[in-house]
């Protein structure tokens, strides 16, 4: 490989959030523990990124306000037509620093106090909380478990977007923590089942990029024109190139009456200013790194591969689900035979393996966990041995 994909940084010293807590929580963690959590990456950014900031930080730079130049509305248009096949105007764009700040806002601005916001669980736990914190209505529809595959529920799908109370499907395009890559089929009878009980989507395809070996992703909004008209997509280069500490999200809305609304609400919070450097780290990563990505997703899927097998030769007790596309891998526990609760005080104290519980992403994640891969794989199978091991000598919390 051209990138190096395998050297391990210690991001302690730099700051790192889940670094920090995982060190908060276990003050004895030996200090060569890396954790799995948190989805950004245990790998080197890319060196184009790196190198091109480098120049960029230069003398003759002064760090005011910054707004996208043409440059940037050309790195990120492009992009999606060269990857993923949509032509994006320019005006489409709204620039938010984060998908998140984008969900509360969507929430807010589509939905008033007390009405309906549909998800499908276990799901991205910020897509509840920014519900809840804004007195709206949590609408869970429960993915359904078909053996070692999730699918849509949908009868009870259709039978809520038929309530006028509910205003606005959270959709996540690759699913986190699942990793299902939804087919053009199941994504087709989501929008019409949308366009047909006047649903707003706000689909979050931040991992869009990030698709494993013999699959496919569709944008949402390429469905068919009526689709397009009815939906937010909110993209970012955070998780394709590890930069989720720039903030540097871009929410593309073609119809011009959702986006002025929701434009409205992004001032009212005051979120539309973006920083310097986050502008020109995603100009730089959709300009100069596509080869970066293409060894990325390689090495994400070795890991995978390598995970799978380790996990059914060595732990049958844990089933693997197959991960069509993030570099999250999604873990059932229950046959440990071990509670939630005991599950992760085993998993963090005797295995010294953090990840992300599976109950924080819905009542129906209890007993799973949600295994960050993009790592060095010698990391991921330090950490799988120490989990065979901790197996091995029993149990007991």
């Amino acid at each position: 490989m051209k990138y190096d994909f395998e050297t391990s940084v210690n991001r302690g010293p730099d700051g790192s959030a889940k670094w920090y807590f995982m060190h908060r929580e276990n003050e004895a963690l030996p200090q060569d523990i890396i954790p799995f959590s948190v989805a950004d990456m245990e790998l080197k950014n890319p060196p184009e990124i790196m190198e091109g900031l480098r120049e960029f930080l230069n003398d003759e730079l002064i760090l005011g306000y910054t707004i996208p130049t043409p440059r940037y509305f050309f790195a990120v248009t492009d992009w999606m037509k060269r990857r993923h096949n949509w032509q994006v105007s320019p005006d489409w764009l709204v620039m938010s620093p984060g998908v998140v700040p984008a969900l509360y806002a969507s929430v807010k601005c589509f939905a008033k106090p007390g009405e309906g916001v549909i998800i499908f669980s276990p799901v991205y736990y910020p897509f509840k909380k920014s519900i809840e914190a804004s007195n709206r209505k949590v609408v869970d529809i429960p993915l359904i478990l078909n053996e070692m595959r999730y699918e849509i529920d949908w009868e009870a799908f259709e039978k809520e977007a038929k309530d006028p109370n509910n205003k606005l499907l959270m959709f996540c395009s690759p699913h986190n923590p699942v990793g299902r890559v939804w087919t053009r089929e199941e994504l087709y009878r989501v929008s019409e089942t949308c366009l047909k009980n006047n649903l707003l989507m706000l689909c979050d395809e931040i991992h869009h990029d990030l698709i494993m070996p013999g699959f496919k992703h569709t944008v949402y909004a390429t469905l068919s024109k009526e689709a397009e008209q009815n939906c937010l997509v909110c993209t970012a280069p955070s998780k394709s190139f590890n930069l989720a500490g720039l903030q540097t999200s871009n929410i593309i809305i073609p119809n011009p009456e959702i986006r002025e609304v929701f434009q409205r609400e992004m001032e009212r919070a005051s979120l539309r200013t973006l920083n310097t450097v986050g502008f020109k780290a995603c100009e730089l990563a959709y300009n100069e790194c596509e080869d970066w990505l293409e060894e990325l997703i390689c090495h994400i899927d070795k890991n995978r591969k390598f995970a799978e097998n380790f996990i059914s030769n060595k732990l049958p007790q844990i089933k693997v689900f197959p991960m069509e596309g993030t570099y999250l891998q999604w873990w059932d526990c229950r046959g440990l035979g071990l509670d939630y609760e005991k599950l992760r005080r085993f998993l963090r104290e005797k295995a010294y393996l953090i990840t992300d519980e599976g109950h924080i992403f819905g009542e129906t994640g209890k007993g799973f966990i949600r295994m960050n891969l993009a790592c060095p794989t010698q990391v991921l199978e330090a950490a799988l041995e120490r989990l065979h091991k901790a197996v091995l000598n029993g149990l007991g919390v």
